[in-house]
């Protein structure tokens, strides 16, 4: 699957639909997204389970706000609903390739189980 646009009326279903969700916050004035989204793209390509969603902060304004985008390229990573990744910066092929291994190798009902031990160590302070 290609990159796909998202906007604040398609990204939750986007997050909420799909197991493994890539989202790239850019900006066309943006040097350094310029320069990583051929590497997003030629990564979108190779992995068609993984939904590689953009997220044009300039046209998107609300949803970066959401997100508290400060610095831009920013990449997030969800799977099952859950962020599990956000940093900004432009990444080499590498990197983001093993970003996206250590997301599907993990056991993500040991990290529901992290979630909610952390949740209920915060609620009992």
């Amino acid at each position: 699957m290609a990159t796909k646009n998202l906007t604040a009326a398609d990204f939750n279903e986007t997050v909420e639909g799909h197991g493994i969700v890539l989202v790239d916050f850019w900006a066309a004035w943006c040097g350094p997204c310029r320069a990583f989204a051929p590497v997003y793209e030629e990564l979108s390509e190779e992995h068609p389970e993984i939904v590689f969603g953009k997220v044009d902060t300039e046209a998107e304004r609300e949803l970066a706000q959401a997100f508290q985008i400060m610095s831009i390229p920013t990449l997030m990573a969800f799977r099952d609903q859950i962020l599990l990744y956000a940093q900004p910066g432009a990444l080499p092929r590498q990197a983001l390739a093993e970003i996206i291994a250590q997301v599907e190798a993990l056991d993500m009902d040991e990290v529901r189980r992290q979630i909610a031990e952390q949740e209920t160590t915060a609620a009992q302070q």
